[in-house]
């Protein structure tokens, strides 16, 4: 063999072990170890069109605190026990991480900030299409001694979520029938000692990643009255108006198609004699303005 052809093949393998190396150590092209011991407050979540709201009335909340130990572990805030908990950090490649069940990619990283994006995965595959949620964090130092900021104020809604909000809001309140998630929602609030009025709660804990959405995106509602004409029980759809007036929709337990019409006559006399006259019904809000949202009702009467 050649002196020249040694030559040549001694550099290949030279440079298929160097690429080889920094392939590797670009593969978990994400650390942590610069910005290890800064706590950190997530002030803003958004989806990918900036909004924190869409158009069913969905808010994204922002809620993380976080702090990495190291590239292995990191402390997160749990607001349902209200301390940090220390959970192992997985990195993966492309700035791919996991961490207290959540897989996340890291757009910036800096002793400031962090830029994540949350991503939706199913076994080994990421849904990039559905991973449309971006979280922004900024440093507590950071917060308190340059911005001079409240958390709570950087939380806020900004003016493009308001301006959005409005434009739903003159939207559904044209049609009675047409609604979306108030953030604050209807009211009920009895007028007799007759009848209670139950919402449903839903809590934030670790089995729903402490997201009780439901709550406002599907308000539930239990009205029991006492001495009615008869027992009965019924589950219906209704939405309420700006003037706080019920709108039946649709019953939610299934009737055969004979009794259909009988059962939505029933369930309209409810509302028309005992809703209406016995319980005070508050508009659902969201930025402080009243709009037309659903509701589910379970009216329970009885008889003795």
């Amino acid at each position: 063999m050649s002196f020249l052809l040694r030559r040549c093949i001694f550099f290949v393998l030279i440079a298929t072990i160097f690429s080889c190396k920094f392939k590797e150590e670009d593969r978990h092209n994400t650390s942590f170890k610069k910005v290890t011991g800064i706590y950190y407050t997530e002030v803003r979540r958004n989806f990918d069109s900036g909004l924190a709201f869409n158009q069913y009335g969905y808010q994204l909340s922002s809620i993380w605190r976080l702090m990495f130990y190291s590239d292995s572990y990191a402390s997160v805030y749990n607001p349902d026990k209200n301390i940090f908990l220390k959970f192992p950090v997985t990195l993966d490649h492309d700035s791919i991480f996991n961490i207290s069940g959540a897989w996340l990619k890291a757009l910036q990283v800096t002793k400031d900030s962090l830029k994540l994006q949350v991503l939706q995965v199913k076994g080994k595959s990421i849904y990039w299409a559905r991973s449309n949620v971006y979280m922004t964090f900024y440093a507590d130092n950071y917060i308190k001694n340059v911005l001079h900021k409240d958390t709570v104020d950087l939380r806020k809604p900004q003016r493009k979520d308001s301006l959005f909000i409005m434009k739903r809001i003159a939207m559904v309140n044209a049609n009675p029938d047409s609604s979306f998630a108030a953030r604050e929602t209807v009211v009920f609030k009895s007028k007799s000692s007759l009848v209670k009025v139950k919402k449903e709660a839903v809590a934030a804990d670790i089995m729903n990643k402490w997201d009780n959405s439901d709550e406002y995106m599907y308000p539930e509602y239990t009205i029991t009255i006492n001495k009615a004409y008869q027992d009965f029980s019924y589950s219906f759809l209704a939405t309420v108006d700006t003037q706080g007036q019920l709108h039946f929709q649709r019953s939610l337990v299934y009737v055969f198609p004979e009794f259909e019409k009988s059962t939505i006559r029933i369930i309209k006399g409810i509302i028309d004699g005992y809703l209406k006259l016995y319980v005070q019904v508050t508009p659902g809000k969201t930025l402080q303005i009243p709009h037309n949202s659903a509701v589910t009702l379970n009216v329970v009467g009885k008889k003795g």
